[in-house]
């Protein structure tokens, strides 16, 4: 399930929300992600308190963030995987409100008004 990584000390300094995850590089999750999205992987994928990059995946704030509030999704409520499952097939992945939530809530964080849009691997 991926190799332990550890998050990069001035990201931790900046925004310590992030220093309450565990990071872990590469593994089954990523490119599941991906071939779910018809990629061959996703930059991140977030599972209960754990999130998976991918191996070429950015130590980039907005992607971080981004996972860390699926953190906090997945601590919300015993169901959310189910929840999160029925809004992607319902709505589609990039309508999903917890993407929706995910992106506002990183793009506050930056300091961005814009919507960010985690990248995904090729």
């Amino acid at each position: 399930m991926g190799a332990p990584a550890c998050l990069p000390q001035p990201l931790g300094e900046r925004w310590p929300e992030l220093t309450t995850v565990r990071w872990r590089r590469g593994g089954l999750p990523p490119r599941i992600g991906g071939w779910c999205l018809g990629r061959s992987t996703v930059d991140g994928i977030t599972l209960w308190g754990t999130v998976y990059l991918a191996p070429g995946a950015p130590w980039e704030p907005g992607l971080l963030l981004h996972e860390r509030r699926h953190v906090e999704q997945f601590a919300s409520s015993a169901v959310f995987p189910f929840l999160y499952l029925y809004e992607s097939l319902r709505v589609g992945y990039s309508q999903n409100r917890f993407e929706a939530d995910a992106n506002a809530w990183a793009a506050t964080r930056c300091g961005q008004v814009q919507h960010i849009t985690p990248s995904l691997g090729a």
